[in-house]
């Protein structure tokens, strides 16, 4: 059974920086299948050229390296790689996960997903020094 779930960027303060549908195959997930899920669909949309612009995934470059390396021509994103990214970004606390206003800590937490569930991503600001 497919469920297609609502899939939002948010900052702490409640601003939506992004929305995307997100289809899932099973109604049960681990919280690992979700992260690396949302990923693999924003990255097969950017290598499709559906998505204008930059790739704007989970996880993004440092600013430092976008600076040093400057615009350059559409290039094909690496899932696994970006996959790889989110695991440990979400292990490092740089960001939150929510499904249905009930925070998730777990990767191999199951969650049980229906059509219409939210799923939050909130990502966290580094505190300068720390």
């Amino acid at each position: 059974m497919t469920v297609e779930v609502t899939v939002r960027d948010e900052t702490t303060a409640g601003d939506v920086l992004q929305e995307l549908a997100l289809q899932l195959e099973a109604e049960q997930v681990t919280v690992r299948e979700l992260i690396i899920s949302r990923v693999a669909s924003e990255v097969r949309a950017y290598n499709a050229g559906q998505v204008l612009g930059g790739f704007r995934g989970l996880v993004q470059p440092p600013e430092a390296e976008l600076a040093l390396n400057g615009p350059r021509e559409p290039r094909m994103v690496d899932a696994e790689i970006q996959a790889k990214v989110a695991v440990e970004a979400f292990e490092r606390g740089r960001f939150l996960l929510l499904v249905d206003d009930r925070q998730v800590t777990e990767f191999d937490e199951r969650v049980v997903l229906r059509t219409g569930s939210a799923v939050s991503f909130l990502k966290l600001t580094p505190l300068v020094g720390g």
